[in-house]
């Protein structure tokens, strides 16, 4: 068996891209219980955790930090955000505003991710040609 470390960081990336589909599906369902009353947001955070993972990495360089990833602990948990507070006098925090501008952000950046992805496996193609 070779052992090969040239997918460290698409195995990343590709953690990044389900996190950031994931949080693109919970931001369109606070948008489509904006006027629900009571309800209360929901939000993924991905870049804490992989902030965690890599500082966890003992190594210095990027690379060394890719390799020594422990992808099962890549799994951020999705949490209700300020589940006391509330500024609508239906008891929803949901802001109509500010979840499309999230989503819009979180598509760019699921674009971003994608490309990263795409980009390294050109990188692989050129050098197997």
């Amino acid at each position: 068996m070779l052992s090969t470390d040239a997918f460290n960081y698409v195995n990343v990336l590709d953690k990044a891209a389900d996190a950031s589909w994931s949080r693109e599906n919970i931001l369109t369902n606070n948008i489509a219980n904006v006027n629900t009353p009571g309800y209360k947001r929901k939000d993924l955070n991905f870049e804490n955790t992989l902030k965690t993972e890599l500082g966890r990495c003992k190594h210095e360089s990027l690379d060394s930090k890719m390799k020594d990833v422990d992808l099962s602990r890549l799994n951020p948990s999705i949490y209700v955000d300020s589940s006391n507070y509330s500024y609508r006098l239906d008891g929803s925090n949901v802001d109509i505003d500010t979840e499309e501008v999230e989503l819009a952000s979180e598509q760019i950046r699921y674009q971003g991710i994608t490309a990263g992805i795409n980009g390294q496996f050109d990188r692989m193609r050129s050098v197997i040609k």
